[in-house]
């Protein structure tokens, strides 16, 4: 190992010099010498004696703040902490003594919230003040006063209202100026010079009718009080456009024979309660009435040009205000304005005063659809870029980024035009009539079995759907047959029990043999769920039967049924057109050979011709009822 090195260390001198000397090294000699002299270092319990002095627990740090805190006040309350310092007492005396006296400050209070606490020493009561005696003749004369006041009040505010309401009836029940501000708040109002005109049109709302409905707002003549009758009179009349004037509708009816059906006999036509609109009537519904007159030739001339511009098969016919188009075979669409002025009040109409037999919900749907159209021009599909076109829908703005083909560009511009929605919402009118009458034809007319038909109340004005149910009487729980049919604008969509789906044209003898059909399976099911409720065992079905007489429509179903004995056998088979019939076959048990040489004795009952029953004579009133009798009488001659 290498040599130890000797390392002194030495304390830090860090106490205080309390003097420097100058001493002179030799007699005769120039040179000194400067000494300090420092202060002795305090021991280890003279320093904690120190420390402990300085303690003050009654100090707050709080009163410190807003102090000077200069340097030389500091220096001062050092010299004067080292002045007070008393070595010879014991160090902790201060902090006994300071312990002690809040040890008995708190014993003290402790003491006092015992006393406080306890009711028998003390008792805490609120102290009672003086009462003053109270005044009942003072007390009812202010509230006398506070009555008074407050009726004052009122009668001074019912006086006012009194007063106002006797202005206003001194005054003409209706004032110019006022009802030309209710005019105003309802219809669009423009001055002309000295004239004050309005518009009756629909363009602010989408249409584009090129007719005007300009009215003409003047001052009435005579004031209404000079009337005696004054309960519609008004301070203001409007003048409407003659061709406005009078009462307007719409007339649609669809007949089934074109012989019958005159291009004049809904011309001038008003219905019964409806005719001319008074020159007196409250200017509301003057104008109400005159733009309906607008409205229903703009939904006409809307019609009659869609009619001349349509490139069908078979063309539409414009005469006058009539519009007649062909909607099936036999049944055709009439469309009539049908208006009256009320100028030719002695002369009486040459027809009944009752209007013709119409369709409502088509007169309605033909309102409706112009609104919506009036409504698709104003309201244009979102989002509105700045640099799109306006009335562009968002599909045709990303065509280009989406490659769309030409194809389906001429797609999306093509649109149903208001005469094509009529025609094909009257087919569809005419197809669901025509399929309610079938079915509760049948219901009528069939006692075996029975038709129920459910018709869905969720269906829109080009489809419609119903659910028909096939059952026969005391046999509905076990043994019923169902389909549905979804009727389309020109077919009927036809869905069975079992999903097969077949579609029917708008010709009614197709929906006709089709019923006969399901109820020819109808029968078929039913003599099966008996045959298994009663034992019989089913020994083979088929809904194709390919032998005896062809049906006139659809195909004949069989079944054929064995006794528990297998002695009797049953054949059954139902067509559309043929009805059910029933054939029996007997065992011959007369002892051949050839019975003799088989094993198994269920082949010792098979033979003999099978032999038609006459069903109608057995008692019941439905065929299950009848085929239940049957099986029982064979199984019972059998035992």
């Amino acid at each position: 190992m290498a040599a130890g090195v000797n390392v002194c260390v030495e304390a830090l001198i860090e106490n205080k010099i309390q003097e420097v000397r100058v001493v002179e090294k030799q007699e005769g000699n120039n040179e000194q010498e400067i000494q300090e002299i420092y202060v002795q270092p305090l021991s280890l319990s003279e320093n904690l004696s120190k420390l402990a002095s300085k303690i003050d627990f009654y100090k707050d740090e709080s009163d410190e703040k807003g102090k000077p805190t200069s340097e030389g006040e500091k220096e001062t309350e050092e010299d004067k902490t080292v002045a007070t310092f008393q070595p010879s007492l014991w160090p902790w005396d201060s902090v006994r003594n300071k312990l002690k006296s809040a040890h008995t400050e708190i014993s003290v209070l402790l003491d006092v919230l015992n006393i406080a606490k306890e009711p028998r020493y003390m008792v805490l009561d609120q102290v009672q003040q003086t009462q003053t005696e109270s005044k009942p003749t003072l007390q009812l004369l202010s509230k006398k006063r506070a009555l008074m006041s407050a009726a004052n009040l009122l009668m001074s505010g019912s006086e006012r209202l009194r007063k106002s309401q006797a202005e206003t009836s001194s005054k003409p029940k209706t004032d110019f100026h006022i009802e030309l501000l209710i005019l105003r708040q309802k219809w669009r109002l423009k001055k002309a010079g000295n004239t004050i005109l309005g518009d009756l049109s629909y363009k602010s709302a989408g249409s584009r009718y090129w007719q005007g409905g300009t009215f003409e707002v003047i001052k009435a003549s005579s004031l209404p009080g000079e009337s005696t009758d004054n309960t519609n009179k008004s301070s203001l009349e409007v003048v409407v456009p003659s061709d406005l004037e009078g009462v307007a509708y719409i007339q649609v009816e669809i007949k089934s024979v074109p012989d019958s059906m005159d291009l004049m006999s809904a011309m001038l036509k008003m219905p019964s309660g409806l005719g001319p609109v008074p020159t007196e009537a409250y200017w509301q519904q003057k104008l109400e009435v005159a733009q309906n007159v607008l409205f229903c030739k703009e939904i006409f001339a809307q019609l009659a040009r869609e009619a001349v511009q349509s490139k069908s098969s078979i063309p539409h016919i414009v005469v006058g205000n009539q519009i007649i188009t062909n909607v099936f075979p036999g049944i055709q669409l009439s469309i009539v304005l049908c208006h009256s002025s009320g100028k030719d009040k002695d002369k009486k109409p040459p027809l009944s005063p009752h209007k013709l037999d119409h369709n409502h919900v088509l007169e309605h749907s033909l309102h409706q659809l112009l609104r919506e159209l009036h409504h698709k021009n104003v309201h244009f599909p979102p989002p509105h870029p700045v640099t799109a076109m306006i009335g562009v829908s968002k599909k045709r703005r990303l065509a280009g980024s989406t490659a769309m083909s030409k194809r389906e560009l001429l797609e999306m511009t093509e649109s149903e035009s208001l005469l094509d929605q009529i025609i094909k919402q009257t087919k569809h009118n005419v197809l669901r009539l025509r399929t309610m009458q079938t079915i509760d034809g049948f219901a009528a007319n069939l006692s075996d079995p029975q038709l129920a038909a459910h018709w869905s109340c969720i269906n829109n004005s080009l489809e419609a759907s119903c659910r028909v149910i096939i059952t026969s009487q005391g046999y509905d729980l076990r043994a019923w047959h169902s389909f549905v049919l979804q009727i389309g604008v020109d077919t009927i969509k036809v869905i069975t029990r079992e999903g097969k789906v077949f579609i029917l044209s708008y010709e009614q003898q197709e929906l006709q043999d089709f019923i006969m059909w399901q109820i020819s399976q109808h029968q078929i099911s039913v003599s099966q769920n008996l045959a298994r409720l009663m034992g019989w065992n089913i020994l083979s079905t088929s809904t194709a039967v390919g032998v005896g007489e062809l049906e006139s429509s659809g195909t004949a179903s069989s079944i054929v049924l064995a006794s528990p004995n297998h002695d009797r056998i049953i054949a059954i088979k139902s067509g559309p057109s043929s009805g059910v019939k029933i054939y029996l076959q007997s065992s011959q048990t007369n002892g051949s050979k050839i019975r003799s040489i088989l094993k198994d004795s269920k082949w010792q009952h098979v033979g003999g011709e099978f032999q038609e029953v006459d069903i109608s004579k057995f008692d019941g009133r439905t065929f299950a009822s009848k085929l239940e009798i049957l099986m029982a009488v064979l199984v019972k001659s059998n035992r």
